[in-house]
């Protein structure tokens, strides 16, 4: 992990705290998450406190801390897909992986995300998972959705 972090900011001249975001998201899109060793080793390369680093990667909710599962489920929360029953969708999910949004389950299969909007209004409610849609769902077709998962392995 360190060396990807290394070769990423070496395209990044030291002490240039303008780069962060851009250096933040190169990490994230290599490693999937910004784990606490390449946060460090940002604030040294930008001489950077690390508290000020996590201050501006907080602040912004493309940032995540944790390793994304196998199975990355986003529940969206948008108004077609909350008016249609997002939320029972969403509490059936967390159930089932025995796991709250924002959260990895402990064998790393399964994370669970919630989003804004997806953007599949008309197939309200929908869930995500890494980018296959899965339409017009109810607390009741959840179970399946993720043993038919879960059954890939």
């Amino acid at each position: 992990m360190e060396i990807k972090t290394n070769d990423i900011l070496q395209k990044y001249p030291v002490g240039k705290s303008e780069n962060l975001i851009p250096i933040l998201q190169d990490i994230q899109d290599v490693e999937g998450y910004l784990s606490e060793a390449s946060v460090v080793e940002v604030g040294r390369h930008l001489q950077m406190p690390t508290g000020k680093i996590y201050g501006v990667a907080t602040f912004y909710n493309q940032f995540r801390f944790k390793p994304l599962g196998k199975y990355h489920i986003q529940v969206c929360r948008g108004t077609a897909c909350h008016v249609l029953g997002s939320a029972t969708v969403l509490e059936e999910i967390e159930k089932e992986l025995a796991v709250k949004s924002g959260n990895t389950t402990r064998d790393g299969m399964f994370s669970v995300e919630v989003v804004a909007c997806i953007g599949a209004c008309g197939l309200a409610p929908v869930v995500a998972i890494n980018g296959n849609f899965h339409a017009k769902l109810t607390a009741d077709k959840i179970k399946e959705l993720i043993d038919n998962y879960r059954n890939q392995e």
